[in-house]
C-alpha cells in the first residue's frame, strides 16, 4: 500500500504546479481515511432512514473521550478502555434510533433531522460532564514508534489507521454481503416493504445500522484523536461543523449510497486538504470553500427526479390553528381576538424597555427581535416549505458584511484598475444587502432544491463553515480590517440610532412590518402552494405547482429576511468580526423556530425569549445554553412538537370549547346548490382541441429500476373525449406507466399530450398543458382545508405574484378575491359545504376523492389520469362514482385514462381498454373484447367463475357449450 502510495504522490509531484510535500500529503490522506470511515457510517444510516445524522460526530466523541479519560486519568490499560470507548459509541447509537427515530418513525424527514441536531447536543452534554474531561492533555494509542519509509515518515498512529481500516472495511464488506443479517439490513435499506413481506423485522435492523454506525463513528474519534497531536483531544471530542461537513462532502460525493466511494472520496479531501493548508497557510478558508464548491458539483450531478415518492407527509409537528366554533363567530371578543392579542403584546413590547432602563437589556431585547426575524425566515422556509437549512445565520453575516461595508465604502480593482462605490446610507444599505443575500440564496439554493431529500441543508452548513473561514474575511467586505465596525446613524435632530432604546423600536418597527409581509404570503396562492409541495410533491407538481420553483422562492425571500436582520445586527453590535456570524448561531436559529413552533410566524418570538432570554438570568451559562436550544429541541419534537405556541392554541381551544357549551349552535348546514351549468371558468368554452391529434399517445415508453423492467415498450392512445380504462394484477406496472406520463418516473420512450411531446417536461409542466392526474391514496395536502386545497389547483388559471402579494398591491388582492369565489363554487357543485375548513388529513377516504375529482374541474384538466378512484371507498359510493367522473369528463370536455380493479367501474365507463401484464400490453379492445379475451382470464381475471360473472365475463366451459337451464338449488 506504501509503495501505492508513494507513486501516485510522485506522479502527481510532477504535475502540479504548486509546491508538493510526500509527507504533508500522506498525512492528510491518512487523515481523509478518518474522514471516510465517517463517511461510511453517514451513509449507512441515511440508506436505511432516509435521514443525514447530524449526531453522528459527536457519537463518536463521547466513545473517543471516555477513551481518552479512562486511560490518561485513570490508569485503566489500554484494552478495556478500547473496548468501554467503542461499546460506548455503538450504545449510543442504538439507543437514539431506540428513542428518537422510532419515535419520530412518522414524522417527515426534515423533522427527524432536527431531531438529530438536538441529540448531538444532548450526547455533548453528556460527554462534557464527564469528570476531568477537560482536563486531558493528550490521547493515548496503543504502541508508540516512529518509522521511515520511501522519505516518508510514519508515527504510531498514522501506522494504526493504515492497519485498522483495511481490515474494519473489509469486515463490513464481508458482513454485509456474506452473512444474512448483512442480507437483511441490506434489504431494509432498499426495500423495507419487501422486507416486512419476508419476515424481516426492519426496526430491528434499522437499531442494528444505527448501532454499526455508532461503532464506526467511536473508531473514527478513536484513530482521528491522536492524529492531532498533544493537548487536542478536547477538539476531537467536539468534533465541529468542520470535521463533520467534511465527512458530509465525502457522502455526497458518494450519492450518500456507495460505500466503498464515500471511502476513497474521504481520503481526496483529507489529501487535498493537506496540500491546499501546506501551499496557502495564510488562507485555510480556501479548503472550506472548495469543500462547499466540491459539494455544489456533487448535488448538481444528481438526477433531477428521482424513483418513487415519499408521499403525503403532514407536518402535524407544526401547530395547527383549529377553526373557531360556528356558534361563536359572531361574538365579537372572538372576531377580534387575533388583533386583541397582537395589540396587548405589542403595547408591553413598547412599554418594557420604558421600564427596564439598563442599556444592556434594550441590547438583549434587541438582539431577540432580530433573532426572531432570522428565525421567521425558517417559518417560511422549513415550516411552510418543508426545507432546512443550517446556515441562516450566516446569511445574516453577509448582509451585515455587506451593510457595513456599504456604509464604509467598497473599493476593489479588477485587472490592474481600481474602483470605488460610493458610501450609501445605513437604511438603504440594509435593503440592498438583503436583497444581496436574496440572490445568494438563488445560487446556493438551485443545485440543492432540484433534488428530493435533505440536501439543502448539508449545503448550507457548508456555506455558513465557508462563510465564517473565507467569505468574510475577503478584504472587500472587512476592509482590511480584522474587526469591522459600523458607527450607528443619525436621522435628524431628534431620532438618534445610538441610542441602545431608540434602536430597539427600530427594530420592533422592522420585526412587526417582515411579520405582516410573511403572513400576507400565508394567505396567499403563493403559501398555500408551498405548503402543497411540503406536504406531497407529486400532488403539488400534479396541480401545475413546480416544486423546485416554490422551494427556490421560500428560500429566497428566507435569506433577503435573514440578510435584512444581519445588516440590523451590524448595527446593534457595531463592531464585529467573521466569528460573529458562526455555523453554531445556525443551530440556535434553528432552535428558536423549533421551540417557538415551526409554521407560527409569532412564535418564533416565544422561541426568541425561550433560547436567548433564559440563558441571561444565568450568566450565560453553555449548559443552560444548550438544554434551551438543542437539548429542548429535542425534547420539545419528542413531547410537545407544535412547540411553544401550541400551548397559546391549546389554551385558546380549551376556552372556545367552554364558551361553545354554553351556547347553543342554532345554524343550519346548507343544501348544495344546484349544479351549475359549467363549474369551469369561461375560458374553456373557448379552448380548442386539435383534430385528428390524439388527447393522449405513449410510444416504446419504458421504465426499468435497477435490473428490473416495470414497463416495458407500452404503446398507448386515448383520443379525445374518450375513456381508456387499463387494467392488470398488482405489480402488472399500471401506476409506473401513469407515472411515466406524468413525468414523476425516469422513462425512455414518448409521451405526447395533444401532439406536443412532453418528454422531457416536468410534472408540472405537463400538468400545465392539461394533464390532470389523481393517486392511489388521494393524500392530498394532510394540512390544507379543503378550501385551501381546490384554491391550490385554481393556481392553474393564474399564478399569484410573490411581489404584488408581499406589497399587498390591489391586482394581488383581486386575485385572492376571485380564487375564493372559485372555490366556493366548486365545494357547492360537488356538495363538500360542512367539510371546507376541515384538514384534508381528517377526511374519510370517500370524500378525499370527491376532493380530488373537484380539484381536476379546477384544474381545467383535458386529460385525466385516474389511478385507482374507487380504492378505500365503500361499494355503495362506488356505485356513485361512474356517473360522477362522466359528469366530470362532460364539465371539462376530457379524455380519461384510468386504473381501476373494480370491473364492473371500468367496463361500465370505458370506451376501450387495456391490460398489461409483467409491463406489457397483451390484449387491447372494447371492454367486451376484452374481457373475454383467453389471455386476459388467465392473467387478471382467473378461472374462478365467481370472479368471472363479476367481471361480465362468460365462464370459458360456458362459451365453448350451450348454455343450461339454471339451478333452483
Amino acid at each position: 500500500m506504501l509503495a501505492t502510495i508513494n507513486g501516485v504522490l510522485g506522479t502527481v509531484d510532477s504535475v502540479l504546479a504548486f509546491t508538493f510535500n510526500r509527507q504533508i500529503v500522506f498525512n492528510g490522506l491518512v487523515t481523509g481515511i478518518t474522514y471516510g470511515v465517517m463517511a461510511v457510517g453517514l451513509v449507512l444510516i441515511y440508506r436505511s432512514s432516509r435521514v443525514i445524522n447530524i449526531a453522528h460526530a459527536e457519537v463518536g466523541a463521547f466513545g473517543g473521550a471516555l477513551l481518552g479519560l479512562l486511560v490518561a486519568k485513570y490508569g485503566v490499560p489500554y484494552p478495556i478502555a478500547l473496548v468501554a470507548g467503542l461499546a460506548a459509541g455503538a450504545a449510543f447509537g442504538g439507543i437514539i434510533e431506540l428513542t428518537v427515530v422510532r419515535r419520530l418513525a412518522n414524522a417527515p424527514k426534515v423533522i427527524l433531522f432536527v431531531a438529530t441536531m438536538g441529540t448531538a447536543q444532548v450526547v455533548f452534554l453528556a460527554g462534557f460532564w464527564l469528570p476531568n474531561y477537560t482536563a486531558i492533555a493528550s490521547f493515548p494509542t496503543p504502541f508508540d514508534g516512529r518509522w521511515e519509509l520511501f522519505d516518508i515518515r510514519i508515527r504510531s498512529a498514522q501506522l494504526l489507521v493504515l492497519i485498522v481500516v483495511p481490515v474494519l472495511v473489509a469486515a463490513l464488506a464481508l458482513f454485509l454481503e456474506r452473512t444474512k443479517y448483512g442480507t437483511a439490513i441490506r434489504a431494509s435499506a432498499e426495500n423495507p416493504d419487501a422486507a416486512r413481506l419476508s419476515a424481516i423485522s426492519t426496526k430491528a435492523m434499522s437499531t442494528a445500522v444505527w448501532t454499526i454506525a455508532g461503532l464506526l463513528s467511536a473508531i473514527t474519534a478513536v484513530l482521528v484523536a491522536p492524529l492531532k497531536g498533544q493537548g487536542t483531544v478536547i477538539e476531537a471530542a467536539t468534533l465541529g461543523p468542520g470535521l463533520l461537513l467534511r465527512a458530509l462532502a465525502a457522502a455526497l460525493i458518494a450519492r450518500m449510497h456507495s460505500l466503498p466511494v464515500a471511502l476513497l472520496a474521504g481520503v481526496v479531501i483529507g489529501g487535498a486538504e493537506a496540500t491546499l493548508l501546506f501551499n496557502y497557510f495564510e488562507e485555510p478558508g480556501l479548503i472550506d470553500a472548495g469543500l462547499f464548491a466540491a459539494m455544489l458539483i456533487s448535488v448538481l450531478s444528481y438526477q433531477r427526479r428521482q424513483r418513487g415518492s415519499e408521499g403525503a407527509q403532514s407536518m402535524s409537528f407544526a401547530p395547527r390553528v383549529r377553526p373557531v366554533p360556528r356558534q361563536l363567530q359572531q361574538l365579537w371578543w372572538v372576531r377580534y381576538l387575533p388583533q386583541i392579542t397582537v395589540t396587548v403584546a405589542l403595547a408591553v413590547a413598547i412599554v418594557l424597555p420604558l421600564i427596564v432602563t439598563r442599556p444592556s437589556r434594550h441590547f438583549l431585547y434587541s438582539l431577540m427581535l432580530l433573532l426572531a426575524i432570522v428565525g421567521m425566515s425558517l417559518t417560511l422556509l422549513t415550516g411552510w416549505a418543508g426545507q432546512l437549512s443550517l446556515g441562516q445565520f450566516a446569511f445574516a453575516g453577509l448582509g451585515a458584511m455587506l451593510t457595513t461595508a456599504m456604509v464604509r465604502g467598497v473599493s476593489f480593482s479588477i485587472g490592474g484598475s481600481d474602483f470605488e462605490l460610493p458610501v450609501i446610507p445605513f437604511e438603504g444599505a440594509i435593503f440592498l444587502a438583503a436583497f444581496a443575500c436574496l440572490v445568494t440564496a438563488v445560487v446556493v439554493g438551485l443545485p440543492a432544491l432540484r433534488v428530493r431529500g435533505l440536501f439543502l441543508a448539508v449545503i448550507t452548513l457548508a456555506f455558513a463553515v465557508m462563510a465564517q473561514n473565507w467569505l468574510f474575511e475577503r478584504d472587500i467586505l472587512t476592509g482590511g480590517d480584522l474587526v469591522v465596525r459600523l458607527p450607528r446613524a443619525r436621522w435628524g435632530d431628534s431620532f438618534d440610532l445610538k441610542s441602545q432604546r431608540t434602536y430597539y423600536y427600530v427594530c420592533l418597527g422592522v420585526l412587526c412590518l417582515c411579520a405582516i409581509l410573511v403572513s400576507r404570503i400565508r394567505r396567499s396562492g403563493v403559501g398555500r402552494s408551498l405548503i402543497a409541495v411540503r406536504d406531497n410533491e407529486q400532488s403539488a407538481a400534479a396541480f401545475t405547482v413546480s416544486p423546485t420553483r416554490m422551494k427556490l422562492v421560500a428560500f429566497a425571500i428566507s435569506g433577503a429576511l435573514a440578510g435584512l436582520a444581519g445588516g440590523l445586527i451590524a448595527g446593534l453590535r457595531v463592531q464585529f468580526g467573521p466569528t460573529a456570524f458562526s455555523p453554531d448561531e445556525s443551530l440556535r436559529v434553528v432552535a428558536i423556530a423549533v421551540i417557538g413552533g415551526l409554521s407560527s410566524i409569532w412564535g418564533v418570538i416565544l422561541g426568541a425569549l425561550w433560547v436567548v432570554g433564559i440563558p441571561s438570568f444565568f450568566a450565560e451559562s453553555e449548559q443552560v445554553r444548550l438544554l434551551t436550544s438543542g437539548a429542548g429541541v429535542l425534547i420539545l419534537l419528542m413531547y410537545l412538537p407544535g412547540g411553544l405556541i401550541q400551548v397559546a392554541y391549546s389554551i385558546r381551544d380549551a376556552i372556545f370549547a367552554a364558551a361553545a357549551k354554553r351556547i347553543p349552535d342554532t345554524s343550519t348546514e346548507r343544501e348544495p346548490a344546484p349544479i351549475p351549468a359549467r363549474a369551469a371558468s369561461a375560458a374553456l368554452a373557448d379552448r380548442a382541441t386539435p383534430a385528428g391529434v390524439p388527447a393522449l399517445a405513449t410510444g416504446g415508453v419504458s421504465v426499468q429500476f435497477g435490473g428490473v423492467h416495470a414497463v416495458e415498450e407500452v404503446d398507448i392512445c386515448v383520443q379525445p373525449g374518450e375513456v381508456v380504462g387499463l387494467i392488470g394484477t398488482n405489480g402488472a406496472g399500471k401506476t409506473t406507466l401513469m407515472n411515466a406520463i406524468g413525468g414523476f418516473v425516469p422513462s425512455v420512450g414518448q409521451v405526447e399530450i395533444f401532439g406536443t411531446d412532453v418528454t422531457r417536461y416536468s410534472p408540472s409542466r405537463r400538468a400545465s398543458l392539461g394533464l390532470g392526474r389523481t393517486f392511489q391514496q388521494a393524500d392530498l395536502f394532510p394540512d390544507l382545508s379543503v378550501r385551501e386545497t381546490i384554491q391550490v389547483a385554481l393556481e392553474a388559471r393564474g399564478r399569484s405574484q410573490v411581489i404584488p402579494t408581499l406589497l399587498g398591491l390591489p391586482s394581488a388582492r383581486r386575485r385572492e378575491r376571485n380564487r375564493q369565489a372559485e372555490g366556493d363554487e366548486l365545494i357547492s357543485f360537488f356538495g363538500l359545504g360542512r367539510y371546507a375548513s376541515s384538514f384534508i388529513s381528517e377526511l374519510s377516504t370517500g370524500t378525499r376523492r370527491i376532493v380530488e375529482l373537484s380539484c381536476l374541474i379546477a384544474l381545467e384538466a383535458r386529460v385525466l389520469c385516474l389511478d385507482e378512484p374507487t380504492a378505500g371507498v365503500a361499494q355503495r359510493e362506488t356505485e356513485a362514482f361512474a356517473p360522477l367522473v362522466l359528469r366530470i369528463r362532460e364539465e371539462l370536455g376530457a379524455s380519461l385514462l384510468v386504473i381501476e380493479h373494480d370491473m364492473p367501474f371500468i367496463m361500465g365507463i370505458s370506451d376501450r381498454v387495456y391490460c398489461l401484464e409483467a409491463g406489457a400490453i397483451i390484449a387491447e379492445g372494447t371492454p367486451d373484447e376484452v374481457r373475454n379475451d383467453p389471455l386476459v382470464i388467465a392473467s387478471y381475471l382467473g378461472t374462478d367463475e365467481r370472479a368471472i360473472a363479476r367481471s361480465g365475463v362468460a365462464a370459458p366451459h360456458d362459451r365453448l357449450e350451450p348454455a343450461e337451464e339454471p339451478s333452483h338449488d
